[in-house]
């Protein structure tokens, strides 16, 4: 009997734990193209759909949207070298009409509303299923010779140098010419492989009877060494992430030398030829995002084992800098399947107690940005109300950045219309890392200790002032710092009210 109510107790205190909102943790959402969700609707209402969809991840706590902008060698984006997307207008190459940038716009809306905004990129597909012509300026109709065709595919080969600078060569002009905060990759590196398909790729072709694989994963790998390095040199201060599938390696026996999870799934490793853990212990990324996208008890690839798993390599990392470890959820599919202990509610809050108690674990991002707006579930009503109901800043990177912006200067309290506002001005800045690109506003009852260490805010905002609430007990103290673009924070400064 006493075992059973410390197993009580100690379960209500996990819940708790899960509930309560840290100051700091990634919270991002996946907005894709791919699935032709813009097709023919044109500038003004694709722009109010975005517009609407962001007003309501802003509600429900969202602080960073990885946006699509390259599905297959395409752009959603003015890009000097690559077509306009068919996913946009319709029809490859054919620019917008009236004429906009998507990406440029995302950026702006997305910082106004103190989010980030990582441009999100495929690299090595050059044309997807579904897509029946070419524009005449598409990279492949420049030089077939360096892809190849895979079940209906058109793929970048990475065993070309070429092809490898072509697409640095894409990521470094997006991040030169857009104030983007991340440079995003997904999960396709070589083609998801398909039943009774070879894929004659030049690796295949040229030198059969060697180690396939090998060759593949080093190709791939010299590939994001190189994407990181381009990008930090445009822009020392733009994040680099990869989101790969959820599953590194399924561990089959204990005398396998490469390491793995008790999973039965596709692999990593094995079949996209993606080596996700020798890119974190090289210090090749930012952050990792694997897409676990199962509910916890799947067989194959259960939830559970695979956050522990990632958790747990996370924790031992031994490199140059350290990798941030973001959860990819599966909206849909997490209110699809009922909580195993308690089968009344769907899986949402046990994923929840997973990934806020574990250590490693920094955030996650949902798939998709749509699917939070619909609301399956309750789903974006309890990141609203519950996992998201405080503000959280980004999670530091100290190995791009750790110096903090200044304070705020000529802090106030002002009437307007819409009743006091606390307002400030920025601070000065020499570089790009020292600016303020948002602010957090904390908030301390009378007599509470003022200490923004470990407080969480009450607000994020990328504007200079904060509208008050309507009632607010004298001396109660705010206090505003500054927040650069890699989440350092400058010392507070207090108003009293």
């Amino acid at each position: 009997m006493k075992k059973f109510l410390l197993f009580i107790l100690l379960l209500g205190l996990t819940a708790t734990l899960a509930a309560q909102n840290p100051k700091r943790e990634f919270r991002g959402a996946w907005i894709q193209c791919v699935n032709g969700q813009w097709l023919g609707l044109g500038r003004d209402r694709m722009q109010s759909i975005l517009s609407s969809q962001l007003d309501e991840l802003q509600r429900c706590g969202i602080n960073a949207v990885m946006f699509q902008v390259r599905a297959e060698g395409d752009a959603l984006y003015e890009s000097p070298y690559e077509p306009w997307s068919r996913y946009l207008t319709g029809q490859q190459g054919q620019a917008p009409s009236p004429y906009w940038d998507p990406l440029a716009w995302m950026v702006d809306e997305c910082h106004k509303r103190a989010m980030e905004l990582h441009a999100w990129i495929n690299p090595f597909r050059a044309k997807t299923k579904f897509t029946t012509a070419l524009a005449s300026n598409h990279y492949f109709m420049q030089h077939p010779e360096r892809c190849f065709r895979y079940d209906g595919l058109i793929i970048f080969d990475p065993a070309y140098e070429e092809n490898q600078a072509y697409i640095c060569q894409i990521a470094r002009d997006i991040v030169r010419r857009y104030d983007v905060d991340g440079l995003h990759i997904d999960d396709y590196f070589y083609p998801y492989p398909a039943a009774g398909v070879a894929m004659n790729d030049y690796e295949a072709l040229a030198r059969p009877g060697q180690d396939v694989g090998d060759r593949r994963r080093a190709h791939v790998n010299r590939f994001i060494e190189r994407l990181n390095r381009e990008i930090k040199a445009e822009k020392p201060w733009v994040k680099f992430g990869v989101s790969p599938f959820g599953i590194y390696h399924n561990m089959k026996t204990r005398s396998d030398n490469v390491i793995g999870s008790a999973t039965s799934g596709l692999q990593n490793y094995d079949d996209l030829y993606a080596d996700v853990l020798l890119w974190m212990e090289r210090g090749w990324m930012d952050y990792n995002i694997p897409q676990i996208y199962w509910e916890i008890g799947h067989k194959a690839a259960d939830y559970e084992t695979l956050i522990r798993w990632w958790s747990a390599v996370h924790r031992d990392l031994q490199a140059p800098h350290p990798c941030l470890l973001f959860i990819g959820q599966d909206v849909e599919r997490t209110v699809k399947f009922p909580d195993r202990q308690r089968p009344a509610q769907h899986q949402m809050p046990a994923k929840y107690m997973l990934q806020r108690t574990l250590p490693a674990v920094d955030g996650s991002c949902q798939w998709y940005a749509k699917a939070v707006c619909d609301n399956p579930g309750g789903y974006g009503t309890m990141l609203r109300t519950v996992y998201h109901s405080t503000p959280a800043l980004q999670p530091l990177m100290p190995w791009i950045d750790r110096k903090a912006p200044k304070k705020v200067r000529k802090p106030a309290v002002i009437a307007t219309g819409d009743g006091p506002a606390l307002m400030w001005t920025a601070p000065k800045a020499k570089r790009p890392t020292d600016e303020a690109v948002r602010y957090a506003v904390y908030r301390f009852a009378p007599g509470e200790r003022v200490s923004v260490k470990d407080a969480v805010p009450v607000a994020v905002t990328a504007h200079p002032y904060y509208l008050l609430p309507a009632e607010v007990a004298d001396r109660t103290v705010f206090c505003v710092t500054a927040v650069d673009r890699l989440g350092n924070e400058s010392k507070p400064v207090k108003v009293k009210f």
